[in-house]
């Protein structure tokens, strides 16, 4: 299988990578800083900005699937419309360059409790607001793309650096909650969730998330 991780740098996007390579699959890893990227087998790295979607149709050419790794800086004032301006600029690449999967990664913030989305309740810490609103919004538009075989990812509420067990459950809409009312994954085997779904789609259309 051949697939282009955007993003391939970050905290999610160097797990995907790295569990691509383990599981023997072709990787373009592209980033804004192509030498980021770590030197493993099957990996090619590519610098790409996402603000240039005639580059990532090129890029996306002749691949199996497109992974929306991208992040837009939790630091970035202006977050919210780089990521959903980014976002966009990869779907509307991908179906340009005539590839039919796209998995994005998203955030816990748009999973429901009791009817009402995390991102929306009091609790929810202000530092990580404008992100997660950003993921939902753009959750909402893709649901609407009816020609993309397309999954959208929630991790679990908290998203750790850890091991990879490749035991955890799956769920849709809601945390996934362990017995301690944690709901938790490490990056790892969010990596190992996303490579699953590629070689064994079973959230088409769908978003899916996960947790111990």
């Amino acid at each position: 299988m051949k697939i282009v991780i955007v993003g391939a740098t970050g905290f999610v996007g160097k797990a995907l990578v790295k569990e691509a390579s383990d599981r023997g699959l072709e990787v373009t890893a592209a980033a804004r800083d192509a030498g980021k990227v770590p030197d493993l087998p099957g990996v090619k790295a590519v610098s790409a900005d996402v603000k240039q979607p005639q580059v990532l149709k090129t890029l996306f050419q002749e691949q199996d699937a497109v992974v929306n790794a991208f992040n837009a800086g939790w630091q970035n004032p202006n977050l919210y419309q780089d990521f959903m301006d980014g976002c966009a600029s990869i779907q509307k690449a991908t179906h340009e360059a005539g590839v039919k999967r796209l998995l994005v990664i998203g955030g816990a913030g748009s999973l429901f409790i009791d009817g009402q989305q995390l991102v929306d309740t009091p609790a929810f810490p202000a530092e990580w607001k404008q992100g997660a609103t950003a993921a939902r919004d753009y959750l909402n538009i893709l649901v609407e793309d009816k020609a993309l075989d397309w999954t959208f990812v929630s991790p679990a509420i908290e998203l750790v650096p850890g091991k990879r067990t490749a035991k955890f459950r799956l769920g849709a809409d809601s945390p996934v909650f362990d017995q301690n009312g944690k709901s938790r994954i490490s990056v790892e085997d969010l990596a190992v969730a996303v490579i699953n779904e590629l070689e064994e789609p079973e959230h088409i259309r769908q978003r899916f998330t996960l947790g111990y």
